[in-house]
């Protein structure tokens, strides 16, 4: 299971690495708007959030639906190349593109956590890192068309589906993800300033994930440094998650406090230090806490906090990258359209109010333990 969890963590950050750092730039080479792009980019995270109120209702994430959710993967990769020139055709790719992936990584997040523990869950992430550096650092050599993309991210997912699907076969006499009917113990109500801080911190990452390429050559920077400066966020996303362990043995509500403090000290320089590599390189080396050890800090407390573990990463899935990938690419490209300058200072103010919800959360979990 190790080996195949590497494996299918490599492939699927492969995708996303593709999709997140040069669909933008292909989108706008071809002569998409940035707030089109924005409009594109946040059809797929829409789907992501409506998905797991769907499962709350009864439906349930078994063998049957992972396996169509590759295939729909796969087919949408395909129909890209049929929809590049329209808006509108694009958009629905995209849309059946976050329906397939969106039901993807829950599924097999719940198997990792299950069968490896959060202790040993980064060394397993970690190839999922490689695989968005290693598919960066190889396309930005090849990338002479938009349609050089397309062809790296169909065979991506090719090999993401055909590994996921042998993940599910051994999974499959193991009843966690399989035969889960919990009842659903998840209260968004309740736990309202959680999920609005978890909401709000990957709303920040709106203007990183969408406009970080276009934002660092239009100010000057060399689309080769563009992907060093990605690249060199990713390798130290690698160590984190490799010596993460000791980390999430400690108070996790404490961790997420930090990681999201380290974010909105991150936009802020790149927003006041654009130009300035050296900045940018150390804002870059603040994703080992912004994304590596917060996202494995945020699953693993939902793991423990809520019964029903599959719908709990689902509704992670579904209201950080997804309603907050929505509203973080649909903010994120009218601000650039229109107030360039601003773009990160927006991020750095948006990570501050999801670090006073989680504040605000560990407050009232401490008063209630008291």
């Amino acid at each position: 299971m190790y080996l195949l969890l590497s494996v299918f963590y490599y492939f699927y950050f492969s995708i996303v690495g593709v999709y997140i750092i040069f669909m933008p730039k292909v989108l706008s080479t071809v002569g998409y708007s940035a707030s089109e792009i924005g409009i594109i980019f946040a059809a797929a995270p829409l789907i992501r959030f409506i998905l797991p109120f769907l499962f709350i209702r009864g439906l349930q994430l078994n063998s049957k639906i992972f396996n169509v959710s590759l295939f729909l993967s796969f087919l949408s990769a395909v129909s890209f190349y049929l929809s590049l020139d329209n808006f509108y055709a694009l958009l629905l790719s995209n849309i059946a593109f976050g329906i397939g992936l969106s039901l993807i990584l829950p599924y097999v997040e719940v198997i990792a956590l299950h069968s490896i523990g959060k202790e040993s869950y980064g060394k397993v992430r970690l190839f999922g890192s490689l695989g968005f550096i290693i598919v960066a650092l190889v396309l930005v050599k090849f990338l002479s068309s938009p349609y050089v993309a397309l062809d790296f991210l169909l065979v991506v997912t090719l090999l993401m589906a055909i590994t996921a699907y042998f993940v599910q076969k051994l999974n499959a006499k193991d009843e966690t993800v399989e035969n889960e009917h919990i009842k659903s113990d998840i209260n968004l109500l309740r736990d309202w300033q959680l999920w609005l801080g978890l909401l709000l911190m990957q709303t920040s990452f709106g203007s990183f994930y969408n406009f970080f390429t276009i934002y660092e050559t239009d100010n000057g920077i060399s689309l080769d440094m563009t992907i060093y400066l990605w690249s060199f966020g990713v390798l130290v996303e690698v160590a984190m998650l490799y010596f993460q362990g000791r980390f999430l043995r400690g108070n996790l509500l404490n961790l997420l406090q930090i990681t999201i403090f380290a974010t909105a000290i991150r936009w802020f320089l790149v927003f006041a230090y654009p130009t300035n590599l050296e900045v940018l390189f150390f804002a870059q080396a603040l994703h080992a806490l912004s994304f590596a050890l917060f996202h494995s800090a945020a699953i693993s407390y939902l793991y423990h906090l809520y019964k029903h573990r599959s719908l709990a990463q689902q509704f992670f899935s579904g209201i950080t990258y997804g309603l907050g990938g929505l509203s973080g690419a649909l903010l994120s490209g009218f601000i650039y359209e229109y107030y360039s300058t601003y773009l990160f200072l927006s991020s750095s103010l948006i990570a501050l109010l999801a670090f006073f919800m989680i504040s605000l959360y560990k407050r009232r979990t401490s008063a209630l333990k008291s």
